[in-house]
């Protein structure tokens, strides 16, 4: 008896180009002994509920999309209750996790990998109720990648986030928290002051860079260690410091002087308004207090 597949497409993700690759990718699963369902996504939030509710008969999940769609993935399937291996073949503008597990970017090579590769177990965020799969953050920037609109992200790709990031920087905000976090020898410790920015992480890549927390951290990134990798930078206090600041965000290199960096399981956000969050690029929500948590290797993805 053959194996079953479904393989859910998001064919408006980066430039479409799912379109003309579908039946070849379609060819590869079949040649590897699946019998494949193919279902396009019809709006957001589509793919979560389908993976939700999928039958147990299905021994591997693919999906073709953005990181946005890999995020609604791994959350349908962290609601439905039980795991499912996961293909993905990376279509979108910044394919951050893909950079991060070494994925093809060529879709074809991508499908080959699903069909030969192997299972990896990888660590899955959540956040308060959510799900997040490689980072939540706050702060400078974080809207720009679920405010870009998709027309201008498929012409210019890393360029349009850019170009909308600049609007930000007359109108930065600060964000006063107190923010609890195990250590990693399991104590607790606090941290009150205020950010422009701060993100909690399980990647390499941010944004299309694929070296803003590798030199933080200095390349000690692992995927499915339990710990977050977390970085949080402090208002500046004049011009001057604001420049450092971006400069050092732009070549990757940023000064401990105006930043905490640290990795934790679980964190707790306070702050004293309530504070919108991005997760995976995508709208996640406004609250005063934000619970993440690591849930260990909680996916698989085929590698």
């Amino acid at each position: 008896m053959k194996k079953k597949a479904l393989f859910i497409v998001n064919q408006h993700s980066g430039k479409g180009l799912i379109k003309n690759r579908l039946l070849e990718i379609t060819d590869i699963l079949v040649k590897a002994g699946y019998e494949v369902t193919v279902y396009p996504t019809q709006s957001k939030g589509d793919a979560k509920e389908t993976v939700k509710n999928r039958d147990k008969s299905y021994e591997l999940v693919v999906c073709s999309g953005g990181d946005g769609t890999l995020d609604e993935i791994v959350s349908g399937m962290m609601q439905s209750g039980f795991q499912t291996a996961i293909g993905y073949i990376p279509a979108g503008s910044t394919n951050d996790f893909a950079n991060s597990l070494k994925l093809p970017l060529a879709m074809k090579k991508a499908a080959e990998v699903i069909a030969a590769g192997r299972e990896f177990a990888c660590d899955v965020g959540r956040f308060n109720e959510e799900i997040f799969v490689y980072i939540a953050a706050f702060g400078l920037f974080t809207e720009v990648s679920y405010e870009t609109p998709q027309g201008m992200k498929n012409l210019l790709g890393h360029m349009a986030y850019i170009l909308e990031g600049v609007k930000q920087l007359a109108n930065i905000k600060s964000y006063p928290m107190r923010v609890t976090y195990l250590t990693e020898d399991g104590s607790e410790a606090v941290i009150e002051d205020e950010f422009i920015y701060g993100m909690v992480t399980n990647s390499h890549s941010i944004g299309g860079f694929k070296s803003i927390a590798g030199n933080v951290f200095k390349g000690n990134i692992d995927l499915n260690d339990g710990l977050f990798e977390v970085i949080l930078i402090k208002v500046p206090k004049n011009p001057l410091e604001l420049n450092s600041i971006l400069a050092a965000l732009t070549i990757a290199d940023i000064d401990t002087e105006y930043m905490y960096s640290f990795k934790s399981a679980r964190l707790t956000f306070e702050g004293e308004n309530e504070t919108a969050w991005t997760l995976d690029g995508e709208y996640g929500g406004i609250c005063r207090k934000a619970v993440l948590q690591n849930e260990k290797e909680a996916m698989r993805i085929m590698t």
